[in-house]
């Protein structure tokens, strides 16, 4: 291996407010700094138009100032501006690693199926945060790597739930795809057994409507009192917040590997989860979570009840969702990362056209 560390140029969303609550893509580039690599960022602009040219921009103009390039790919718009800075990145003969994230691209690629495989088999890698992700895409790349979101895992305070409380919490943006309007109706079916149940709804409000939907059925169902709606978390103070409840509750339609997930694994919560996306490929059922259709108030109601009742199950799944959280640790995932961007870099690869 070349014994210098590569310049990277790092494009994802590096805007002030993913910085402040913490993106995979932005830890990622905040621990290559610590191992002394030189990282450039793109892009924090706020605005699609904007942040797309700055990252077209950026890549070519300080072309001279990194070897290989980290892109971030998405699905639906954002997918168009992968493209874009990639045809971009080849026009100047750079290198450049893909990173797949988000429940929703295997469905974004059976209907692009064309772009998806040119724009995978273009770059010198691909990887994936989930085995999920891999088996899916795999028939554009048949070589996408699997490096799973990195968590720090000892920045969680881990408490083990082995008589569980009634208190419940939900920690995401509140966005139509994770479907927060869910979390109520399952606190209005658990009221009578449980007169002092409550729940906790951590996130940011991205302006969909879902969050006043939320609301509002929270206020037919007649458990407005029973919610708290406490607003986005910086990241340092997430365990602090998670560790308020017993019960993490991920109510959401798509999903790929999300690290709130793992962040509420590490502090010992019980969790109870959809079982859409990459979800069933990251936790077993009955270990280290307890899975249920999506969008079925009556199947998180049940699973929520069992793991306030059922002897024993608690403390199992807060157990098995420790070790899980561990093998996320940086320290594992971290040298994955620098193998494959030394090798990008330094010609065990080739600017593909």
């Amino acid at each position: 291996m070349n014994g210098r560390k590569p310049d990277l140029l790092m494009l994802g969303n590096y805007s002030l407010w993913q910085g402040r609550y913490g993106t995979p893509s932005a830890d990622l580039a905040d621990r290559l700094e610590q191992r002394g690599y030189r990282v450039l960022r793109s892009s924090c602009r706020q605005g699609r138009i904007a942040s797309l040219f700055d990252r077209i921009l950026t890549a070519i103009r300080r072309r001279r100032e990194y070897d290989v390039a980290l892109v971030d790919v998405f699905s639906g718009p954002a997918f168009l501006w992968a493209e874009w800075v990639c045809w971009a990145l080849r026009c100047v003969r750079k290198p450049y690693v893909l990173t797949l994230h988000g429940g929703n691209l295997p469905a974004f690629g059976r209907r692009h199926s064309r772009r998806v495989r040119h724009l995978l088999q273009s770059a010198v890698t691909a990887t994936a945060p989930s085995r999920y992700l891999v088996e899916q895409m795999r028939s554009y790349q048949n070589d996408i790597l699997l490096i799973p979101n990195a968590v720090d895992v000892d920045r969680y305070e881990f408490r083990l739930r082995r008589s569980p409380k009634t208190e419940l919490v939900w920690l995401r943006a509140f966005d139509e795809t994770y479907n927060p309007s869910l979390a109520p109706k399952v606190i209005a079916q658990l009221t009578g057994e449980f007169p002092k149940i409550r729940l906790t709804m951590f996130g940011p409000d991205k302006k969909d409507g879902s969050l006043r939907r939320c609301r509002e059925t929270a206020e037919k169902l007649g458990v407005m009192d029973r919610i708290s709606f406490a607003g986005a978390v910086p990241k340092e103070q997430i365990s602090r917040h998670l560790n308020t409840g017993d019960v993490f509750l991920n109510t959401t339609r798509f999903d790929n590997t999300p690290v709130s997930v793992i962040e509420a694994a590490a502090c010992g919560l019980c969790i109870v989860t959809t079982d859409v996306g990459g979800i069933p490929y990251l936790l077993q059922d009955g270990q280290n979570a307890l899975l249920v259709p999506p969008d079925d108030p009556d199947a998180m109601t049940a699973a929520v009840r069992r793991v306030l009742v059922e002897p024993g199950l608690a403390e199992r799944l807060s157990e098995g969702g420790l070790a899980l959280a561990r093998s996320f640790r940086w320290d594992v995932v971290l040298p994955l990362w620098e193998t494959i961007i030394h090798r990008s870099a330094f010609g065990e690869g080739h600017v593909k056209s």
